[in-house]
């Protein structure tokens, strides 16, 4: 059995549409939500939530970036899953205004010892988040892997990319390609 409460867009007359909907499955114990005939939520028996239109996003590079210059913004071009599709020329769009749990992960190959420093960077409109450090491991280092998260406040169309800094030396360093060496991913939290 199954029973449903319907929200129209109108009061009355031909107008009236119904655009929200709340069901519930008794025989499944699951209760669905949909939003303009889509489904936006359900809740199952154990009170599992699935969301299957929240923004969530995971990439990787696809290729080397080979001697990187500074400021550079990190190239992404091998998505796993984009789910809203707000991802898109590296950079993620925030669709809605919320908090957005954003993380990566970057592996360098070809450290130079000399620089003063490295800064990655998580790079949203409202502001930047970095990770900084020094690379004087007494010679150049083959590979470090540095990671980086935060609970970001994102407006509505505001974007993210992922930025590496290097301060002084010789730009030799790459950015490593391949699903387990980087990536980049983020989701809506609240």
């Amino acid at each position: 059995d199954k029973g449903s409460i319907f929200f129209a867009d109108a009061t009355t007359g031909s107008n009236a549409e119904k655009k929200g909907q709340i069901s519930y499955e008794q025989n499944n114990e699951i209760m669905t939500f949909f939003t303009n005939h889509t489904k936006a939520m359900e809740i199952d028996a154990a009170g599992h939530i699935t969301k299957p239109l929240q923004p969530a996003f995971l990439v990787y590079p696809n290729s080397t970036q080979s001697n990187m210059a500074n400021d550079e913004v990190l190239v992404f071009d091998l998505e796993v899953y984009d789910v809203n599709a707000d991802f898109a020329s590296n950079t993620f769009t925030a669709p809605v205004t919320g908090k957005y749990q954003l993380n990566t992960m970057i592996r360098f190959g070809a450290l130079d010892s000399a620089a003063n420093y490295y800064a990655l960077f998580i790079v949203t409109s409202n502001r930047s988040y970095l990770f900084i450090f020094d690379p004087d491991f007494g010679q150049d280092a083959v590979w470090w892997t540095v990671p980086l998260s935060v609970l970001a406040d994102m407006d509505a169309n505001d974007t993210c990319t992922i930025q590496v800094y290097q301060d002084g030396g010789t730009q030799q360093t790459d950015l490593d390609s391949g699903t387990g060496s980087c990536h980049f991913s983020g989701y809506l939290v609240a």
